[in-house]
């Protein structure tokens, strides 16, 4: 006899996690997660730096700029609530070259129309907050950027999950949804639903594509590398500091972050990837979808020069000396020997619209027949992922009734 429940998770990152949560919150019927790894948190949700933006980047219109700040005051009470490792330490966003100054002018009138606190500083208030940082002009401050232990959420997460008595079932892979019959194919048979949630990452698109959603999409993976700073080096730094991003791509560029437990990061990078689990230089690459990627990369680069520019800076930043010269940019006393090699690698699921062929900045939630997919969950989504799941949760209890 073929399994039932009144509501499909598929995904077991942050934004599935939190969407079966609040699922089960409301009562709107019984809920599964299904996760294709062994245990949480082997991808995206679980390699991230852990910081919670405030919410300064995004434009009033967008999806990012509604979630962000309250998911991030949301995310900083769960983890108190529940002991998980956090550090409201801030952040600075520095102009790393007199090109960049105009957008710490964007960036504080965006913070400001999302209701962030965010403030303008000159040169030597920069100096104070962080002494290593430069900027070209202003900078901003952030006070209320932190980091948090994003592993410890996951825990915490399926811990609220199993008192609630909702199963989120491992090595279990969905392979197809067929929205009509109500039937997902999984690598453990077939389960029925009466609504289903893809939050499959770097695999939504797959998921939406079988249930005849979101055709006009895929998923272009991007590899972030990070380097860790020696204990020596890492003790000069309070905060985070970040670049003024280029406001035309959805990478916010190499930055320097403490974590939870005092290590210091650089990073990560935006490398185009050519298989959605190509965390090493071969493995995780598929012929056939390598080739596609490579086609798609190809084509966004000959359209977009700021895109070319991008993908030539990201690919010099596999060397020592490409990622250095990234981290010089916003604090020019780091040196070689400053930089340690990190195992903490991560893959941005980074959804791409074909005609035309160009990166998708916001949020995308694309509905289908007794489903929903989430598509494009990238950051913020771990810091907004509280707020965004409540949303979502909006729109499932209309659809779904």
């Amino acid at each position: 006899m073929i399994p039932q429940h009144d509501f499909v998770v598929v995904g077991g990152g942050i934004v599935g996690l939190t969407i079966a949560r609040e699922i089960e919150k409301r009562q709107l019927g019984s809920v599964v997660v299904l996760e294709k790894e062994p245990q949480i948190g082997l991808h995206s949700s679980g390699r991230n730096s852990g910081v919670l933006h405030a919410g300064v980047y995004y434009g009033s219109d967008t999806l990012k700029a509604r979630v962000c700040a309250d998911g991030a005051k949301r995310m900083r009470a769960y983890a108190e609530e529940k002991g998980i490792a956090l550090r409201n330490n801030g952040k600075v966003i520095v102009a790393t070259s007199p090109g960049t100054e105009p957008q710490i002018d964007i960036l504080l009138a965006r913070g400001r129309a999302n209701g962030v606190r965010v403030e303008k500083i000159s040169p030597s208030e920069l100096r104070e907050l962080e002494p290593e940082a430069v900027t070209h002009g202003s900078a901003l401050h952030s006070p209320d950027t932190s980091v948090v232990d994003s592993r410890g959420v996951l825990l915490e997460l399926m811990r609220d999950l199993s008192l609630a008595d909702v199963p989120v079932l491992l090595n279990t892979e969905v392979l197809e949804i067929h929205p009509e019959r109500r039937l997902l194919v999984t690598s453990k048979g077939s389960i029925g639903f009466g609504y289903v949630v893809n939050a499959a990452g770097l695999f939504a698109d797959r998921l939406a594509h079988s249930a005849g959603v979101g055709q006009g999409y895929r998923i272009l993976p991007f590899k972030g590398i990070y380097r860790r700073l020696s204990s020596r080096a890492g003790a000069r730094f309070r905060g985070s500091i970040y670049p003024a991003p280029d406001l035309g791509i959805p990478f916010l560029g190499v930055h320097i972050t403490p974590g939870v437990d005092g290590t210091v990061y650089v990073g990560p990078t935006a490398i185009p990837a050519l298989g959605r689990e190509n965390y090493g230089w071969l493995d995780g690459i598929r012929l056939g979808e390598g080739t596609r990627m490579l086609a798609t990369l190809a084509a966004m680069a000959a359209r977009d020069q700021g895109f070319r520019h991008m993908v030539r800076d990201e690919l010099r930043r596999y060397s020592t000396l490409g990622f250095l010269r990234a981290a010089r940019a916003l604090a020019p006393a780091l040196v070689e020997t400053d930089l340690l090699r990190s195992g903490k690698v991560g893959l941005r699921a980074q959804l791409v619209r074909s005609k035309p062929p160009e990166l998708v900045m916001d949020f995308v939630l694309e509905e289908g027949h007794r489903s929903l997919h989430v598509l494009n969950a990238i950051s913020p989504a771990f810091t907004s992922s509280f707020r965004l799941a409540e949303l979502i949760e909006d729109q499932v209890e209309i659809s779904a009734s």
